[in-house]
C-alpha cells in the first residue's frame, strides 16, 4: 500500500510546491510510482510538471466535491513514473462549498482511499494556509514534510502548525505522523543560514532531514520551462539535493531502491 505525504506550511515561498514536484520528479527517477496531488488554487505544481492551467478541465476541485473519479482527473507528466491530479484557479471557491458540508474534514481522504494500492507514494502540495484544504490533506495523509527556509523569521509559526498536526492528530487522524523537517534555501556563504540550521538541528533534532535544499539558480530556473530540476538539469546541486532526499525517504520507510 501506499504512503500519503503532505508537504506543507502556512508559510508562502519556503519551498513546498518546489520540494512536491522535484521530490515526486526523484522517486520517479528511482522507479517509484507517484501520485502528485496539487492542493493549492495558485496551481504551481501543475504548471511546473509541464501542463498547462488553464487547459485543466478536471482536478482537485473536482475531486474534493466527489463530481469526478481520480480515474477521469489523472494526468499523465513528462516526469517517469509521475502522475498528477492538476489544480485550477476554481480551488479557490473549495473551502466556502466545503464548509456545511458533513465529514467536510475527511473529503480528499475518502477520494484518494482506493488509490493507495496504485502508488508506493502520494504527495500532496498544500496551500499556503491552514484552512480547509490543508486539513484534508492532512487528514487524507501518513505523514507531513514541513519545508523550512534557512533565512530570518524561519521559525516563525512553525508552532502554529505544529499544534494544527496536533490537533489532527488528536481529531481527525490519530496515524498523522511528521516525515521530517526540511531545510530549504541554505546557503553556507551566509552567517544566519548556518544559524537557522543550527537552531532547527538543535531544537527538533531527529525530526530534521539530514538532506538540506541547497539555493541553486537551476532550481529556480526550471518552473519557468514548465520542467522539474531532473529534467532541466540533473547534474545541478538541486537535483543531487532532491534525489538525496528520495533515497532519505525511501531509506526510512525502509523500501528498495
Amino acid at each position: 500500500m501506499g504512503k500519503v505525504i503532505a508537504v506543507a506550511n502556512q508559510k508562502g515561498g519556503v519551498g513546498k510546491t518546489t520540494t512536491s514536484v522535484n521530490l515526486a520528479a526523484s522517486l520517479g527517477v528511482l522507479e517509484k510510482k507517484v501520485l502528485l496531488i496539487d492542493a493549492d488554487p495558485q496551481a504551481n505544481a501543475t504548471s511546473g510538471l509541464g501542463i498547462d492551467v488553464e487547459s485543466v478541465e478536471g482536478g482537485t476541485y473536482q475531486l474534493l466535491e466527489h463530481s469526478a473519479t481520480p480515474e477521469e482527473i489523472i494526468v499523465k507528466t513528462e516526469s517517469p513514473n509521475v502522475e498528477l491530479i492538476p489544480a485550477h484557479i476554481d480551488l479557490v471557491a473549495i473551502e466556502i462549498e466545503l464548509v456545511d458540508k458533513d465529514q467536510r474534514e475527511y473529503m480528499l481522504a475518502k477520494a484518494i482511499e482506493k488509490l493507495r494500492n496504485s502508488y508506493d507514494y502520494i504527495l500532496i502540495d498544500c496551500a499556503p494556509s491552514l484552512g480547509l484544504l490543508t486539513l484534508n490533506a492532512l487528514t487524507a495523509s501518513d505523514s507531513v514534510i514541513i519545508p523550512i527556509q534557512c533565512e530570518y523569521f524561519a521559525l516563525e509559526g512553525l508552532g502554529k502548525l505544529l499544534n494544527t498536526i496536533k490537533s489532527v492528530q488528536k481529531i481527525h487522524n490519530p496515524n498523522l505522523d511528521i516525515e521530517g523537517l526540511l531545510l530549504t534555501m541554505y546557503d553556507s556563504r551566509l552567517r544566519l543560514s548556518n544559524q537557522v540550521v543550527e537552531e532547527v538541528q538543535k531544537h527538533f533534532s531527529e525530526m530534521v532531514f539530514e538532506t538540506i535544499i541547497q539555493r541553486n539558480v537551476r532550481l529556480s530556473e526550471a518552473p519557468s520551462y514548465g520542467e522539474t530540476i531532473i529534467n532541466y538539469d540533473a547534474t545541478s546541486k538541486g537535483a543531487t539535493n532532491y534525489l538525496s532526499l528520495a533515497h532519505e525517504i525511501i531509506k526510512k520507510n525502509k523500501q528498495t531502491v
